[in-house]
């Protein structure tokens, strides 16, 4: 008998989750989600084997739920979750990006089926909605997970085999150590890109050729702030005290960068940028993070007719899938003027070898 597994909210995350557990003959995936288009979508697709409009209902026939939904609804779901009479036990997980008050709410359910671990894929994109899930995005990703204080150790081995066809790489961290690792390398960058842009903004309204300088690296450094407003507006609220020290914290160093170029100490500027790129430098490449991984090839083409068709039919005819094509007008330091993204590091390198097999010239940013 196949287990069943409910998947409620299908968007990019549930979405792609959906996508990778469904490939599992021994498992039956329910989707649920309040946009009868989505549903309809996913069932067209083959991401689901059955839509549902009402969860509660559906609930009772799980194995497993899987909340893929924005923190506060996630926790107004659990807590409706808590009063249905369910027969058998069931495992709960979700996809929140901040732990501690989800993990505070599964403290909180007194029905004796529900057992809750907290869970969080850590990729995603920079598109949204069910039509950007991906079955592949979690390969190779960290998918971290948070045990409640009634979970036994065989359950979470459980999840990890009915997640396992996502291809992720599973770390257990306690709620703590999850916001506040999150809030420094996600959570935080994307307040700071944010600000950065309404910088920008400002300035053009003095400056106005702004706009195509920012049209190279500014765009590359703040494009995470192109992410979902409504969706980053609960993560923050729910993380705001991990946010203000982190802001807090900030300040400082703006004030002390401050001093530093005030005082022209080129000496200790240098040590400052040194020691900066020497972390960044060491940190994982090909790992996918917090903060979604772009994998992008710069190629050295001509101005004329056809130049980039042929690159692109080139790569089609060996079926590797681009993600996104730009010209660049601005290119300080990176080699070609055009950018290809891809959805993968694997593709990347096999669109670079071919690239360079056929005579372009092309560059990986490092």
């Amino acid at each position: 008998m196949k287990q069943v597994i409910v998947v409620a909210g299908l968007g990019l995350i549930g979405g792609s989750i959906a996508k990778s557990v469904v490939r599992d003959n021994g498992l039956y995936v329910i989707g649920y989600d309040t946009n009868n288009e989505t549903l309809q979508f996913a069932l067209e697709m083959g991401m689901i084997h059955e839509a549902a409009t009402d969860l509660m209902t559906v609930a009772k026939r799980a194995d497993y739920i899987i909340l893929a939904a924005p923190i506060s609804e996630t926790i107004r779901l659990m807590e409706q979750l808590d009063n249905v009479s369910f027969e058998k036990d069931i495992i709960i997980t979700d996809v929140s990006s901040v732990k501690r008050p989800v993990m505070e709410a599964a403290e909180n359910l007194v029905n004796p089926h529900l057992y809750f671990i907290g869970g969080h894929p850590m990729a995603g994109s920079h598109k949204k909605g069910v039509q950007a899930a991906k079955a592949h995005l979690f390969e190779n990703a960290i998918y971290v997970l948070v045990s409640g204080s009634t979970v036994h150790t065989n359950q979470v081995k459980q999840l990890k085999e009915i997640l396992s066809a996502t291809n992720c790489k599973f770390i257990e961290l306690n709620a703590t150590e999850h916001d506040e690792m999150t809030g420094v390398v996600s959570h935080f960058p994307h307040l700071i890109a944010s600000s950065l842009v309404h910088q920008a903004r400002k300035w053009e309204e003095t400056h106005q050729y702004l706009p195509n300088l920012a049209a190279g690296g500014f765009r590359d450094i703040t494009r995470i702030a192109s992410s979902n407003p409504v969706l980053w507006q609960d993560i923050f609220h729910h993380n705001r005290e991990k946010m203000v020290q982190l802001l807090d914290e900030w300040i400082k160093e703006m004030s002390f960068l401050k001093q530093l170029v005030e005082q022209k100490d080129r000496k200790t500027m240098i040590s400052y940028l040194e020691e900066a790129q020497v972390y960044r430098d060491g940190l994982g490449k090909k790992e996918k993070g917090a903060i979604p991984s772009y994998y992008d090839l710069y190629v050295d083409i001509r101005d004329q007719t056809g130049a980039i068709a042929s690159v692109t039919q080139l790569l089609a005819e060996h079926s590797i899938s681009i993600n996104n094509i730009q010209i660049l007008e601005i290119r300080e330091g990176i080699t070609g003027a055009l950018r290809l993204s891809f959805s993968s590091q694997t593709f990347l390198g096999h669109a670079s070898q071919l690239l360079r097999d056929h005579g372009y010239e092309t560059m990986v940013e490092k």
